[in-house]
């Protein structure tokens, strides 16, 4: 396994792979890293040449510094995993080598996609995200780009950033891994206390009910019972609940089981942040 810090230096690494007609397996993410991640690097191993992994934190994606600044950090046993994984690249830029010393994001326009949901609630995140996944991609190059489900809505505005970039790669979702509670397993899942540890699997639990009354209720109603739900919760508090069409993310009128619509949840334990979503398919 190789490590890199500096652009150049894995840049110059990849150009012979690349001369070679290597397909590239690329998974980024900000460390601190859980079987979710794993299995992303599964995925890219079993139809790609070499896996680059990126850890990165990404300042321009939070528009929270007390998120950012406590975000876990665990470089060491990161590396042990991915050793263990098998990967072939790491990537573990700082902000200076991805930003110089202009650490701002670009604007991006996502046809909407980035208005919904995450976007009511987190001002200037996706920009963050589109500007430093723009600028992986721009760098490595991949043949294909794995990105878990959890992060739904980003999923699919990487997709439409690569549409309308015109990038010739491949963004693959890949399915939610969860604990055996049911909690989608997050990196921000550590920095949880034992009780909102014990209290979190209700939001899975809560989404499992939701999919059962998407047969019956409307979307009115189902949204009314889930914050009822919540009423009484004194650990969980809830931030949003949508359910919207999984290609442009926009709120149905109402459910239509034909058609592909996923059910969305921003929940807060104290502090941290957590969200999930499922598919009411």
């Amino acid at each position: 396994m190789q490590v890199f810090k500096k652009k150049n230096a894995l840049k110059d690494c990849l150009s012979e792979f690349k001369a070679n007609n290597y397909h590239v397996g690329f998974v980024p993410t900000m460390g601190a890293l859980h079987e979710g991640h794993l299995s992303l690097i599964s995925h890219s191993k079993k139809n790609n040449d070499i896996t680059v992994v990126s850890i990165f934190v990404n300042p321009t994606q939070f528009d929270n510094t007390e998120d950012l600044e406590k975000y876990p950090k665990t470089l060491e046993e990161d590396l042990a995993l991915l050793e263990k994984a098998n990967c072939d690249i790491v990537f573990i830029p700082d902000a200076k080598e991805m930003y110089s010393d202009n650490i701002v994001s670009g604007t991006y326009s996502f046809d909407g996609l980035e208005n919904q949901m995450e976007g009511k609630y987190r001002s200037g995140h996706f920009d963050g995200v589109a500007t430093i996944v723009h600028a992986f991609f721009d760098l490595i190059k991949p043949t294909n780009a794995y990105f878990g489900e959890k992060d739904f809505q980003q999923l699919q505005i990487v997709k439409k950033l690569a549409e309308k970039k015109n990038l010739p790669l491949n963004v693959i979702g890949c399915p939610i891994f969860r604990e055996k509670d049911g909690l989608a397993m997050s990196s921000r899942n550590v920095r949880l206390n034992p009780e909102q540890r014990a209290a979190a699997p209700f939001i899975y639990k809560l989404l499992k009910k939701v999919v059962l009354q998407a047969k019956k209720n409307t979307i009115e109603e189902i949204s009314r019972q889930v914050e009822k739900e919540f009423e009484t919760n004194e650990l969980l508090n809830l931030e949003y609940f949508a359910i919207a069409e999984e290609d442009s993310l926009a709120s149905p009128k109402e459910i239509d089981l034909s058609k592909k619509n996923r059910a969305f949840i921003a929940v807060h334990a104290g502090n941290i942040r957590l969200i999930d979503n499922i598919s009411l398919s």
